[in-house]
């Protein structure tokens, strides 16, 4: 699973769905519009296929002589199966997934300006819009977004004593010592997990990042150039090896095996005291009777207490191809789409964020509770993963595959991070 959509995707696998929307079945109209998109749901009841038949329905209504065809694949499959479309000739009009670089980097894709108004274009989340852009030209139409926070589980803490049961002061953590010591304390109260720290190869690229910013590092430079072995991200991994891990504070799983998928479903089971977290999870605990205390992740006493680093933030792409030159259409359909209350009703059924400014502006606009509007205000000043980069694919893999074993008891951080930064640079080469 990739991208935002991934918080809609915590307990199993997405189904594929197809024909939504004025296509009456798997058949297809050549004259037809093509969309091919992620399934965000994971059972028939909250599939995405009610929101593309809607949609489209409307669109059609309005625009009588352009019918669209909606093809929903699972996350585990449409980046490849997208890739393998475009190389065989038969590109869809558009399609909504967690990558776009590669096509642009290839010169297959339409660019917002060839598709949107300028007020559509400009309407963008700034950070959405930078991720979304090789060189100044955006391809990548940013969707629906995600952003990070830290979460705590509110009864563990207080039956630890770090905070009063009466709920009259919250926690605020400054630095990753206080992170240490609320752990200590979590432990001593036998919580199974004080700390999940998953870097296993679901997601271990999000967490590795939430962690290098804390630090000042990060993947890239101010250049735009990866930095993954940086003395700030080599320190951060020799911190949690020696500070977390070593200690057995992040729990009886190895971090470079738990996914994060399993650390939420600890999470949801009230074992865990502390985890990165997302809208979703939030909205899934408040379902279970628990209840979860947000905060800014704290920083390592090497940057100090005076910076406050970006979240991390992700979000879901769509792109439009040139090959079937329909490019008149696929704008009026995208102008439809990206309207507020569309953009927000797609949001809403995921808890996810909206990528527009209008959008998430107002509750009429984005219907946005008070939990999702700290999510929005960390995603309005979040750094997103280098997806602009066309290698990013293939580095993110890597990076999911490999850093765990920086956290081992017989890993080497230095040693780890190297070997990644050199099969990233290797990556990097061959997309050139």
């Amino acid at each position: 699973m990739f991208g935002a959509a991934a918080s809609a995707a915590v307990f199993g696998l997405l189904i594929p769905l197809s024909g939504c929307g004025s296509s009456s079945g798997d058949g297809e109209d050549g004259d037809a519009l093509r969309l091919v998109a992620a399934e965000y749901g994971n059972n028939s009841a909250n599939s995405s296929k009610a929101f593309w038949d809607k949609v489209t329905a409307d669109f059609t209504k309005a625009n009588p002589d352009i019918k669209v065809e909606v093809k929903l694949m699972p996350w585990a499959d449409i980046d490849r199966e997208v890739s393998r479309m475009v190389d065989a000739g038969k590109a869809p009009d558009m399609a909504l997934m967690g990558s776009y670089s590669d096509f642009a980097a290839q010169g297959k894709l339409y660019s917002a300006e060839e598709l949107l108004s300028v007020t559509a274009e400009a309407n963008f989340l700034q950070p959405l819009a930078e991720a979304g852009s090789v060189g100044n030209t955006l391809y990548g139409l940013p969707f629906v977004a995600s952003s990070r926070l830290l979460f705590y589980n509110t009864k563990l803490f207080a039956d630890a004593g770090i905070i009063p049961r009466d709920g009259s002061t919250s926690w605020q953590p400054k630095t990753w010592t206080d992170l240490k010591a609320a752990a200590t304390a979590l432990k001593a109260k036998g919580v199974r997990y004080p700390y999940a720290l998953p870097l296993g190869p679901e997601e271990a690229h999000a967490e590795a990042m939430i962690w290098e910013l804390g630090n000042g590092g990060g993947y890239a430079d101010s250049s735009g150039n990866y930095s993954l072995a940086s003395d700030q991200n080599i320190q951060t991994f020799k911190w949690l090896k020696e500070q977390l891990v070593g200690p057995g504070l992040t729990g009886p799983v190895p971090p470079s095996q738990l996914n994060r998928a399993d650390a939420f479903a600890a999470f949801l089971r009230g074992e865990v005291g502390m985890l990165n977290g997302y809208p979703s999870l939030s909205h899934e605990a408040r379902a279970k009777g628990i209840t979860v205390g947000t905060v800014a992740m704290p920083v390592s006493e090497y940057l100090g207490t005076g910076e406050t680093p970006p979240a991390v933030g992700v979000a879901d792409w769509m792109m439009a191809f040139k090959q079937n030159g329909k490019r008149e259409e696929i704008g009026r359909f995208l102008d439809f789409v990206y309207q507020d209350k569309n953009l927000a009703d797609f949001a809403g059924r995921y808890h996810l964020l909206p990528s527009t400014v209008t959008a998430s502006r107002t509750p009429a606009g984005g219907g946005l509770d008070k939990n999702d509007e700290q999510f929005l205000t960390a995603l309005r000043g979040a750094q997103l993963y280098p997806v602009n980069d066309p290698a990013w694919v293939t580095v993110s893999d890597t990076i999911k595959r490999s850093i765990g074993r920086a956290v081992e008891p017989g890993g080497d951080p230095k040693a780890v991070l190297e070997d990644i930064a050199a099969r990233a640079g290797a990556a990097s080469k061959k997309k050139r």
